[in-house]
């Protein structure tokens, strides 16, 4: 369902501050993650999320720099959920910059578990091979 909110707060209605807040907090974000594609952009596996962050980061600081808020119009009609006992019955309405953000962070947290996961059996492979190859000393 399509439902025009105006968030003034920030990611999943949090409300820490006036607009200007969030709208100086994702500038600074967005320079770090810039600088970050920049010095990663080998990686294309962590370029290619970053880059859809900046995105989604750059149409909420237009949003922000436009209109003082940020325009939410997806409404997902999810079903109630307790998480660690706080009781979620309606879901958050969000806009595409959100959804490509919550995304390509998912996408990131996957991939370093995946790897740091592959990288331990790598080296635990490794070990158990050198010490079998090892010739003992008598």
């Amino acid at each position: 369902m399509l439902t025009l909110v105006y968030n003034e707060g920030g990611a999943l209605g949090t409300s820490f501050g006036p607009s200007f807040y969030y709208l100086a907090t994702s500038l600074v974000i967005l320079a770090f993650v810039l600088y970050y594609i920049y010095s990663s952009r080998a990686e294309k596996i962590m370029a290619y999320p970053l880059a859809f962050i900046a995105g989604g980061a750059l149409g909420n600081i237009i949003d922000r720099i436009r209109i003082d808020k940020v325009i939410d119009w997806i409404d997902v009609d999810f079903f109630d959920m307790n998480i660690f006992g706080y009781q979620l019955e309606r879901w958050w309405t969000f806009n595409l910059a959100d959804a490509a953000i919550s995304c390509s962070i998912l996408f990131l947290l996957v991939s370093m578990l995946v790897s740091k996961f592959s990288d331990s059996n790598r080296s635990n492979e490794k070990t158990s091979s050198d010490v079998e190859s090892t010739p003992s000393q008598m």
